[in-house]
């Protein structure tokens, strides 16, 4: 029984994947992260060039001539 402890203390098959899951959780909120501020950048943007178009005039050019 001891021998199995010994053993199994030194195993290290499940070490590699705990350290891909810990990994892959860190990259997937950090994406989470980027996401959030990239999405309330451009909704400053949009909200920007919507008022700065809002009152532009566009005036068409008459070729009939």
């Amino acid at each position: 029984m001891i021998k199995f402890f010994k053993n199994f203390r030194k195993d290290e098959d499940g070490a590699v994947t705990v350290d891909w899951v810990v990994l892959t959780a860190a990259v997937v909120a950090l994406a989470a992260v980027a996401y959030t501020q990239v999405r309330a950048g451009a909704s400053d943007l949009a909200g920007s060039v919507e008022s700065a178009l809002s009152g532009v005039s566009v005036l068409t050019p008459n070729f009939s001539n």
